[in-house]
C-alpha cells in the first residue's frame, strides 16, 4: 500500500503547476504568452529572469522531492524510486488539474537527476548550456542534454539507463512541435 501512496504523492508532486501559479500571482496569463506552455521556458519569455528563475527551481525541486520520498521510504533499490522519477515527470507534463495540458518536463527531469546522479545533472546542463548559447534555441538545447543524459547513464549508471530513455521519449513526444519548427527553420529563437 506504501508504495501506491508514493506514486500517487509523485504523480501529484509532478502535476503542480509552479510556473503558471506564479506568474499569476504576478499578473500574468501564461497560457497567453510565447508558446503557451507552463513551463520555465515560456516564464523566461515574459522578460522577468526572477520568476522565470523560480519557476525553474520549482519545477526541479517537485522532481527531486518526488524521488527523495522514494528514496526515504524503500531501501530495496531503484524501482521505486525510478518509478517514482517517471510519475513525476508525467505529472508536469499531463497535470490533473490542467485538463492533461501541462509543460515539457525538463525542469522536472533535472531535479530527478539531482536526486539520482549529481554527474549526469552536470551532464545535462553543461551540454544545456552550450547548446542553448551556440544556438539560441531552448528545444534545441533541452533536447541535446536529455540525449546527453541517456548516453552518459548507458556508460556511467546502467540501471537508470531504462528510467531517462523513457523520460526522453516523453520528453521527445512534448517537443514535437518544436522539432518540426527546427527542422522547418521556424522555431523561435531567443535573443
Amino acid at each position: 500500500m506504501e508504495k501506491y501512496i508514493v506514486f500517487v504523492l509523485s504523480y501529484i508532486l509532478g502535476s503542480i503547476p509552479f510556473s503558471l501559479i506564479i506568474t499569476k500571482i504576478k499578473g500574468i496569463n501564461l497560457r497567453e504568452v510565447g508558446s503557451g506552455n507552463i513551463g520555465a521556458t515560456n516564464v523566461a519569455r515574459t522578460g522577468n529572469k526572477c520568476i522565470a528563475t523560480l519557476a525553474l527551481l520549482l519545477d526541479s525541486l517537485k522532481g527531486f522531492i518526488a524521488v527523495y520520498i522514494a528514496q526515504q521510504f524503500f531501501d530495496d533499490g531503484s524501482f521505486h524510486m525510478y518509478a517514482s522519477a517517471i510519475l513525476a515527470v508525467l505529472g508536469h507534463m499531463f497535470p490533473v488539474w490542467l485538463k492533461f495540458s501541462g509543460g515539457k518536463g525538463v525542469a522536472t527531469t533535472l531535479g530527478i537527476l539531482i536526486a539520482l546522479n549529481i554527474s549526469l545533472v552536470l551532464t545535462f546542463v553543461f551540454i544545456w548550456l552550450a547548446v542553448f548559447f551556440a544556438f539560441r534555441y531552448s528545444s534545441l538545447a533541452s533536447l541535446t542534454s536529455t540525449i546527453a543524459a541517456v548516453l552518459s547513464s548507458f556508460f556511467f549508471q546502467r540501471d537508470l539507463f531504462f528510467t531517462l530513455l523513457t523520460v526522453a521519449i516523453l520528453i521527445f513526444l512534448k517537443h514535437y512541435r518544436n522539432i518540426v519548427n527546427l527542422l522547418q527553420g521556424r522555431e523561435r529563437k531567443f535573443l
